[in-house]
């Protein structure tokens, strides 16, 4: 650290010309940076894993039928209530509605895009 302070002139550009302080050594001058870079990053660190903890908070809901998704299953939205949690709610699809949901869109693309029939095929 002390050829840091030499190379960039962290005392001088901390100080300025007035670094004659009585009793102040490069010794107690590296612990104040180290101090002040490890409070930093502390403090960042700290924010980032409360924001992590708040978000790992959400359940999963899904956005169709409104199952709520618990311990690797997903159960009813009133049953899920009923045990009486006080946690945010987020977005999801359950299995069930995401199969339901891809069966309805596949027949909606078949209806707006039938496939042409054998008959048509023969008579042209």
């Amino acid at each position: 650290m002390l050829w840091l302070d030499k190379w960039l002139g962290l005392s001088h550009l901390v100080f300025g010309d007035y670094f004659n302080i009585h009793g102040f050594h490069e010794s107690e001058l590296l612990t104040l940076l180290t101090l002040a870079v490890w409070f930093l990053v502390a403090n960042s660190t700290r924010r980032v894993l409360e924001r992590v903890r708040y978000l790992e908070g959400f359940l999963r809901v899904c956005a169709w039928c409104r199952r709520i998704r618990y311990k690797e299953s997903w159960m009813p939205l009133e049953e899920f209530m009923q045990q009486g949690f006080d946690t945010p709610t987020s977005h999801g699809i359950c299995k069930e509605c995401l199969e339901r949901t891809r069966a309805d869109l596949e027949r909606a693309r078949q209806r707006l895009n039938p496939a042409p029939s054998s008959e048509e095929n023969t008579s042209g």
